[in-house]
Parts: C-alpha cells; structure tokens; sequence
C-alpha cells in the first residue's frame, strides 16, 4: 500500500500545487524526505516571510499556495502575515509538522497542543488528523476549502510520524476527486437587479478586490459605459478591480462612515460589488447611506453579506452576476463623466524626492502591464491618483493593514506571473518587518525591483497621530537605516536614488535585469 508521504505527493501534484513555500524544522523533515524533482521549494528566512510569499503567490496566480510551517513557534511568527491573507481571501493551504503522536500528551518540546485552536479565528477551517490514514484526505479537504468562496487560509497540522504510515487501500480515491463550484444567481434575481439600475435617477457603482479576484474587471467596465456611472473603489482597497484612467472612475472611498457618505451624496442608488459594505477605518461616526439613498451589495461572501448593516444583497459569483446582468442593460442617455485630471508636479527637497515625483517617474517608465505591490500606507492616496493601472492583477495592498506585506508579497507576485514585471512600492518602515526577504530574492534570481521609500518616519502614524491630536507620542521615528547596505548583505544589487533622473535610471536598469534590483529613494514626509 501506498505511504501517507506518497499519497499526499500525488494529491498535491494532481492539484496543480508544486511548489512550497516553507522555512523547516525539526518536524517538517520526514514531509521533506525525498521531496519529487518537479517540486519547489522556497525558503524563507522567517515565517513571516514565509506566509507573506505564499500570499503573493496565491492572490497573483489565483491558485491555493502550500506553505509548511514549523509547529506553534512557527505558527505564531506567521500570524501576522496571516491576517493578511484572511482579509485578502488568499487561498492558502497552511501545513505545520507537529510532534510524534505519542509525545503530544506529554507536550514534549515541539509538541502544538491544540493545534487547530491557534490559527484561529484566522482560518476558514483548522484540523489535525485523527489517524496517519486521515492525513490525505485532510489535506483534500483543506484545499478544496481554500479554494471554494469565500476563499480563504486553511490550517492542518500533521504529526511528524504520520509519513511513512500506510495510508490505506482506498486513499488514491482521494486524489482523483475535483469540486467545482457554481454560483449564478437566477434569472429573477438578476432581473430585479437590472430593475433597479434602470429606474434609478443617479445610480453609482462601487467595486472592491473580488471583482479583481474573479476577473471581472471587464465586465464591470462594460456596466459602467453601458450605463455611463461614476466608479467608485470600496475603501481600503487591496486590489485595483478598475482601470484608474477610465473617464468613469473617481477614486478610492476614504476608510470612515461620514467620508463614504458625503462622497456619495446625491445618488439615489449604490451598487457595491465584490467587496465589503464597508472596511472602514478611521473613526467618523455618521449616517451609514446619504438621505433618500438605497444599498445593493453583490458579492460571493456570505458572511459579509450578513455583516453589513444596511442595504439588500445578493450572493452569487460576482463574474457570473455581471455577466448575467449585462444583457438586461439598455445603454443610457446620461452624459459620461468627465475624467479625473492628473495633479501637477510638485517641489522635490534637497537630497529627498516628493513621493508624488516618484510616482510620476515611475508611470513614465514602467511597462503598461507591470503589477505593484504597494506598502507605503502614508501614500496610498497620492499613488492612486499618478499612477496607472490598466490591467487586470495589477495592484496588491495589505488587506488587514499588517505590516511585512510588501517585501514577500512582491517576491511570491514575481513568481506566480513571470512574464510580468513586479514593482514593490514599499515603506522604510514596512520594509523592515520583513527585511529577510531580501536573501529570498537573492537566492531565487526573482527579478523584481523593489523601491523603498525612506522618510525616517512611520509617516501612516504620524497622520493618525495628528487626526487624533496626539502630539507627544513616543516612537515614531525611524531614522539611520542604510537599505542599500542590507541589501548587498544578503545579496541583493542596490540603488540610492536621490534625484528624479537617478530614480530614472536605477528603474532602467531594473526592468532590464534577470535578477532582484532595490532602489532605495529618500523621500520628503507625505
């Protein structure tokens, strides 16, 4: 009979899932034993990095990514990444090597007592298998749970013992099995959707990140011409699920109830699709909806649907709801809107380029379907508005906020979408919960250029630190970090870039290479 080793391999295999993101300890090795040559592993200096690639990974190649993970230390380190990949909707399937079945009572050292417990609530589902035999259908069931929406992380932990049992005669049934999901709203429903739209007097679409998740960006451009509204990213936004240069888009709903309403004041109708209602942030209290306004919320998620505290939902696939809602739309007489103008430059300092000047050499230069990986949180606004975005799959972001994004998240982009060129857009403070990440790119030839903006201060915090007027708070600075030097120390080309033409060069020279370039720029504050 076939090994529980030999089984989960051919699973894995037969699941597309070939390639492994981990940093091993002692109860991963029996996993990693004979590990097949058309398998990958990529190393990761620390969990966290670890999780943070996989995320990149999963969200740019809409594909569950493995991740092997050492026990509850290494649980833990991962949290932080996890809660990422919870609020993305990142399909991971997570794996973490426990101790021998019968040291686990005794909690020997390396022993995760309760395993299924600690990944929680972050996981749509935890497990340790009762027996070796159950260990792969476990991991069949946790990847089909992974991939199913609302997709999301998964968690089995696995006795290291387990492996080189049996897994009984009837485990390769496991491994055949595929689940398709179908999830088209009927035609009564899309027809009362088309009925609203049509009788609304100034309706307003607002899309979020699984409009990007599904690739329905196309067809969310088709709703807006057709019916010629004004487009509205749902605040908070991790992916871009709209071509920021379209005469119909208006911009980023700011993260707070009284900021969303008045920038949707006057529209009698809000169709929100494929996000949230609403990730809000920053505290503003107010009304949820402008006066006289109504809600429609499409999305694949129904806990979120049942979440939000107002307006009606329809849960469905939200690429099949727009594509079965397209051919009850008659074209509109209303005027388009007009395009959003693109602001001015503005004043660089001495020796310290204004972010906006970066993000205008950047739009110059880059290729028209680069992705961005995007962590410098006190810029996200002015990002939005000087930088171009046309494709889809082009735009990543921290979906909970959690810092240490940005570095790995940009390798495991690089790596799932090779033919495209990766720019990481990322904070000095940021970049420096997951500095590790760089001997990972190093390691692995990952060719994307990542630029550190360096201001020497956590600058998101020193704009929160005004709104809530606290002016005396500790610890906010970060100033003396060399990221050119810790760069070449792992093996990493650098550039400092003071100057907007030594930016322009060091982008250059970056696009050109086969291997990892970071281009560190001071920056004025944001």
């Amino acid at each position: 009979m076939p090994s529980v080793h030999a089984v989960t391999y051919s699973l894995l295999r037969r699941q597309g899932i070939t390639t492994v993101f981990g940093n091993p300890g002692s109860n991963e090795l029996p996993f990693l034993k004979g590990f097949p040559e058309d398998f990958r592993y990529v190393l990761g200096l620390h969990e966290g990095v670890v999780a943070g690639m996989a995320d990149g990974y999963a969200l740019a190649s809409g594909r569950p990514a493995f991740v092997n993970l050492h026990a509850a230390a290494g649980t833990g380190n991962a949290m932080g990444a996890l809660t990422n990949a919870w609020y993305a909707h990142s399909p991971l399937v997570i794996t973490a090597g426990q101790q021998a079945r019968s040291m686990i009572g005794v909690e020997s050292m390396l022993a995760n007592v309760e395993a299924p417990q600690l990944p929680k609530p972050l996981v749509k589902w935890s497990y340790e298998p009762a027996c070796p035999e159950d260990v792969p259908r476990a991991l069949s069931q946790a990847i089909h749970s992974a991939s199913l929406p609302p997709r999301g992380p998964v968690y089995v932990s696995i006795p290291h013992d387990d492996w080189d049992r049996d897994a009984g005669e009837d485990a390769e049934l496991v491994v055949a099995r595929e689940i398709d999901h179908a999830g088209v709203p009927s035609s009564v429903q899309i027809e009362r959707l088309a009925e609203r739209l049509d009788a609304a007097d100034n309706p307003v679409l607002v899309l979020g990140p699984e409009v990007d998740a599904r690739q329905a960006n196309g067809l969310a451009v088709a709703l807006a011409e057709r019916l010629r509204l004004p487009v509205w990213v749902a605040p908070s936004a991790s992916r871009c699920p709209f071509p920021n240069r379209h005469p119909c888009f208006r911009g980023v709903l700011p993260a707070a109830i009284a900021g969303i309403t008045a920038h949707l004041e006057g529209h009698d109708l809000i169709v929100v699709v494929g996000a949230p209602v609403f990730r809000y942030h920053q505290y503003a209290p107010g009304r949820y909806l402008p006066e006289g306004a109504r809600l429609v919320h499409v999305t694949g998620d129904a806990v979120e649907a049942a979440r939000a505290p107002m307006g009606d939902a329809l849960v469905g696939d939200v690429h099949a709801t727009l594509e079965a809602l397209l051919p009850h739309i008659a074209p509109s007489e209303r005027a388009m809107p007009e395009p959003l103008l693109k602001p001015a430059a503005v004043e660089d300092g001495e020796g310290r380029l204004a972010p906006a000047n970066v993000f205008d050499t950047l739009d110059a230069l880059a290729p028209e379907d680069a992705i961005y990986v995007k962590e410098s949180t006190s810029t996200v606004e002015l990002f939005w508005e000087r930088v171009a975005m046309r494709e889809p799959g082009s735009y990543f972001f921290p979906a909970a906020g959690g810092l240490g994004f940005g570095l790995p998240a940009a390798l495991g982009v690089q790596l799932a979408q090779p033919q495209r060129q990766v720019i990481g857009v990322i904070g000095d403070g940021s970049a420096s919960y997951a500095i590790t990440a760089l001997w990972s790119a190093a390691r692995y030839r990952i060719p994307a250029v990542l630029i550190i903006l360096r201001n020497d201060t956590y600058g998101a915090l020193r704009g929160f630190a005004r709104h809530m007027q606290v002016d005396d708070a500790p610890g906010l600075d970060v100033p003396d970090i060399d990221f050119c030097a810790l760069a070449r120390g792992y093996g990493v080309e650098a550039r400092l870039a003071d100057s907007r033409d030594a930016l322009a060069a060091a982008l250059q020279e970056g696009f050109a290479m086969d291997r990892p370039l970071l281009i560190e720029v001071p920056t004025l504050p944001s």
